[in-house]
């Protein structure tokens, strides 16, 4: 362990994608991170993330680019389906060299946080079946109170706990101040169904904003299966199940498609998991002696699909420059809010038509989705797409010391 090193024991809250990442990284440059998860372990389920532009190159760093390749989901790319299971439009995986809306390196997010878990469990601390209950920052540290391990102080906290942030709750203000929600709640969970999807990611529209998906898994006979809807605030309890598949059920029954086949299998899932989507846009994402990274820093939403490349990203720019100011935070914190704030702020950027286009309300609009997609792959559309895609690089990542040493790098 490296003695001149300041802050080094370090609380990260959140064990998806951004916390382990965090973790690994602050371990390399001597610091000592502990990680709580609310889960009891690594968290099941989750649908299929892109692991592209500089996202990727921070997996790669990492050297764990081949475990993830093995893993990986094979995808022959989008397709959009009218209520009979005819494709109105396709879109290839290799479109846009493989940066298109399914990217050519797709991982189920509990597979990609099992990567991470498994590089991070010999040496990093983990707190699993807890969460953080209170931080109170002081001169020389963080007092922190769980909800069942005993109180404990941190050098620094660090927030990767998605949307719904207890760290950025409890240090920055409240969710209804702090996350914009954009109109569209949606779900997912893993269907047990002999649906034939021929490889595609298969996606159908049905007038109200109702979208109905279902994409292969990475096991025979598994579907990865999704229900968005379009609809103002709801009030709803975020642990009754029961309730948010009802609503589910109410919108999808009889809408065409598969939609009845994906409701009675969601009826089944384990994994059943349904949110609201909205962006997270602060001013600063430190404060004292906290900061955020991940979706409780700048979520994007699903709709750009570049929410894993700003997670793995803000994992190794924050690291990277704890570990060259040798844990001057101060001077650490400020360098990254550098860094990142530009990047966030092009990553969450909503494709063309937003919300809108992806749920369309009328049929009129259902059908010009279709014929835009057709032509994606043609000017000037194809720059629109372009642009969109090489957002997930547009950020330079410096070559830390504690980089070039990790393995595989």
């Amino acid at each position: 362990m490296k003695s001149d090193i300041e802050n080094a024991d370090i609380l990260v809250s959140g064990g998806g994608i951004a916390g382990p990442t965090l973790a690994y990284w602050l371990r390399r440059a001597g610091f000592r991170p502990v990680v709580v998860e609310r889960a009891p372990a690594p968290r099941p389920g989750g649908q299929t993330v892109d692991l592209r532009g500089a996202g990727r190159t921070v997996i790669d760093r990492m050297g764990l680019l081949d475990q993830v390749r093995q893993v990986a989901v094979d995808q022959r790319g989008l397709a959009l389906v009218d209520r009979n299971g005819k494709h109105l439009a396709e879109l290839p995986t290799e479109a846009f060299g493989g940066e298109g809306i399914v990217s050519d390196l797709e991982i189920l997010r509990d597979d990609l946080a099992a990567v991470l878990h498994r590089a991070t469990a010999d040496d990093v601390e983990y707190l699993f079946d807890d969460t953080v209950t209170s931080l109170r920052e002081d001169a020389d540290g963080v007092h922190v109170t769980f909800e069942n391990a005993p109180p404990r102080r941190f050098d620094l906290v660090v927030g990767a706990d998605g949307l719904h942030s207890t760290v950025r709750r409890l240090a920055f203000g409240p969710e209804s101040e702090l996350v914009s929600p954009l109109g569209c709640y949606t779900a997912w969970f893993t269907a047990r169904t002999d649906l034939d999807l021929d490889g595609w990611f298969l996606m159908y529209n049905a007038p109200g904003g109702l979208v109905a998906s279902a994409r292969p898994g990475r096991l025979p006979g598994e579907v990865k299966a999704g229900f968005s809807f379009r609809s103002g605030p709801l009030a709803y309890d975020r642990r009754d199940l029961a309730t948010q598949r009802r609503l589910l059920t109410d919108r999808f029954t009889g809408r065409g498609w598969e939609c009845d086949r994906l409701l009675a299998a969601m009826a089944d899932a384990d994994d059943f998991y349904f949110e609201s989507l909205g962006q997270v846009r602060l001013d600063s994402c430190t404060r004292g002696r906290v900061a955020l990274i991940g979706d409780a820093a700048c979520c994007p939403s699903p709709l750009t699909g570049l929410g894993t490349s700003l997670a793995l990203v803000g994992a190794y720019l924050l690291a990277g420059e704890l570990a060259s100011a040798r844990g001057d935070f101060t001077t650490a914190f400020a360098r990254f809010q550098q860094q990142m704030k530009p990047y966030a702020a092009k990553a969450q950027e909503l494709p063309p038509g937003g919300v809108a286009g992806y749920a369309p309300n009328r049929r009129t609009m259902i059908t010009l989705r279709a014929a835009s997609m057709r032509w994606m792959t043609r000017r000037p559309f194809r720059t629109l797409m372009e642009a969109q895609a090489a957002k997930a690089g547009d950020v330079e990542l410096p070559d830390y010391a504690v980089a070039s040493a990790a393995p595989g790098a």
